[in-house]
């Protein structure tokens, strides 16, 4: 039950990565009070922690939202499935498990818009914080943070193949992608504890889930923030059919992620002006940048036959192959069970005239029509690539007043010629790997999008038949001082005192690479931030009835 008292120092609403962290951080302090809202269930659920189970969390209402895209021009008319964490630890429990910061440019160009501390040099030692790596502490890494950084525990000869291939193309082998420069190709390193998955939930909130000042709450969806006299005073939300009140004495931290905090906002009053008088909603602050700017990466899912080696389409696709991974998995926690959805990655430059990789490479010993429909029953392999840098810009805006309906999300995917013309520079790239001497004995063949295709007309209108989501929205509430941002570098939302923004909807650009653990690190840098701006001595008194993550 929730506790009759409804004040806390810190509402933190939402328990993805960076709630999950800041819940942790702020609660450190034994004389604070802080609450963290989840409108998701707890992580009890099996298929969370056997990796390979992403497979059951994607598309599953009970840890996924399920959201769908707008139909999408560039991608043929269609709609993609769109899926968003809904369970503690957020999108950390069902994404891909890839440890990846992205590159120092990214983070130095954040810094050059207006943003001070947001440089590679001052977001190094954050990352550091929470990691644990499996190398120990250096230079990079750091091995005390709750952040478990573990190698994968299997391998294919087919991923073997494809990465010395790679090598023969001019894409060095390396081994870390993680020190501010990530060109070359290597397996990802992953966050897993001894071929489990490592999530949000168990890494920040199991340990600390005995302190009497944290209490944690799922099955709360949170419809807005109140204002008192323009500052953000509590939140409004339903908790086991109730409306409840939940105010915040200092601070209230959105880190409901690209999709849930703008649709926050904008059922404030906060956001768009046309957009909340088209909905009947009254206009309490004006921002219009809220919900634009979204950016996302795209994939091009390229598959290819193979002839004379194993793949995972062969193994899953028979009864004694499943018992086996089964069994290597009971085992001693390897085998496919085992493996993220991509083991094998590679950064590397469309065109030499990039100044740093502009694509990255998820390459997985598989193969299949769409996510979530049976492995063909050849053997394949499926090299993905996604431009790291799109131009193209959507926008994630609520559809009405009511926080049951599902928002409206259009990526707005290669509508920049830009975009098109780098989609197919990465399938022409993609062909030239596999066409490579290492890979030759295995005697790929172009399945999807087919060889046939070789104009530039062809390949960029294969890029939107074969385009889809790797799940990783951005951006929708922009940090910096222009007139379209919604926070400034303090993460505090602009115009209204007591509400800060801490995740991935705060970056002005997308991150060069997966974006679970910069968003982590956007959590660790929210942390220092408040706890800067605390008072000296904790006004609060009293405790929480229950913490119970």
């Amino acid at each position: 039950m929730a506790p009759a008292d409804h004040s806390y120092d810190y509402v933190v609403v939402g328990a993805g990565p960076a709630g999950c962290l800041l819940a942790n951080r702020l609660s450190a302090d034994p004389g604070c009070r802080v609450l963290l809202l989840e409108a998701g269930g707890r992580d009890n659920y099996p298929w969370i922690h056997i990796p390979v189970g992403y497979l059951y969390c994607i598309g599953n209402p009970r840890t996924d939202w399920c959201f769908k895209t707008e139909a999408q021009p560039g991608l043929d008319g269609r709609s993609l499935g769109y899926p968003r964490g809904k369970v503690l630890g957020g999108c950390s429990s069902i994404n891909g498990m890839i440890y990846m910061r992205g590159q120092a440019r990214d983070y130095d160009h954040w810094a050059e818009q207006g943003n001070p501390g947001w440089a590679w040099n001052d977001v190094l030692p954050l990352f550091k914080a929470s990691e644990n790596h499996f190398g120990g502490a250096s230079e990079l890494h750091g091995n005390a943070g709750e952040w478990r950084v573990e190698r994968q525990r299997y391998s294919w000869a087919i991923l073997d193949a494809f990465r010395e291939a790679a090598a023969q193309s001019g894409i060095a082998s390396i081994d870390d992608f993680n020190g501010g420069d990530n060109q070359g190709c290597g397996y990802f390193q992953v966050n897993q504890r001894s071929g489990v998955r490592w999530n949000a939930a168990k890494a920040f909130l199991r340990p600390v889930r005995h302190r009497p000042n944290l209490t944690v709450l799922t099955g709360v969806e949170v419809d807005k923030v109140l204002l008192d006299n323009g500052r953000a005073s509590a939140v409004q939300a339903r908790w086991q059919g109730s409306e409840q009140r939940y105010q915040a004495r200092r601070e209230i931290i959105l880190c409901a992620g690209a999709v849930g905090s703008p649709g926050i906002l904008q059922r404030s009053g906060i956001g768009p002006r046309p957009l909340l008088e088209r909905l009947g909603i009254p206009v309490l602050h004006e921002l219009p940048g809220v919900g634009g700017n979204l950016q996302d990466h795209l994939q091009l899912r390229l598959i290819y036959k193979v002839s004379n080696v194993r793949t995972l389409n062969q193994v899953a696709n028979t009864h004694w192959g499943k018992l086996g991974m089964g069994l290597r998995y009971l085992y001693d926690r390897s085998g496919p069970l085992a493996m993220a959805p991509s083991q094998l990655g590679a950064f590397v430059r469309s065109h030499p005239e990039q100044p740093t990789p502009n694509l990255q490479y998820h390459v997985q010993p598989l193969s299949l029509d769409r996510f979530g429909e049976p492995l063909h029953r050849f053997a394949a392999f499926t090299a993905s690539v996604c431009n790291l840098r799109p131009l193209s810009r959507g926008r994630v805006d609520i559809r009405s007043a009511n926080p049951g309906d599902a928002p409206v999300i259009d990526p707005n995917y290669l509508s920049e010629p830009e975009d098109l013309r780098v989609a197919a520079q990465a399938i022409r790239l993609t062909r030239q790997i596999v066409q490579a001497p290492a890979l030759a004995a295995f005697a790929p063949v172009e399945y999807l999008p087919g060889a046939a295709l070789n104009t530039e007309e062809q390949l960029q209108q294969a890029a939107g038949q074969i385009g889809t989501t790797i799940f990783h929205p951005v951006g929708t509430c922009r940090m910096g001082n222009g007139p379209l941002d919604v926070v400034d570098a303090q993460l505090r939302v602009h115009g209204v005192a007591g509400l800060r923004i801490a995740d991935a909807s705060i970056m002005p650009q997308i991150t060069s690479g997966n974006t679970c653990s910069p968003t982590l690190m956007i959590g660790e840098k929210a942390a220092q931030l408040i706890l800067k701006a605390a008072p000296a001595a904790s006004n609060s008194s009293g405790k929480t009835a229950l913490a119970t993550p």
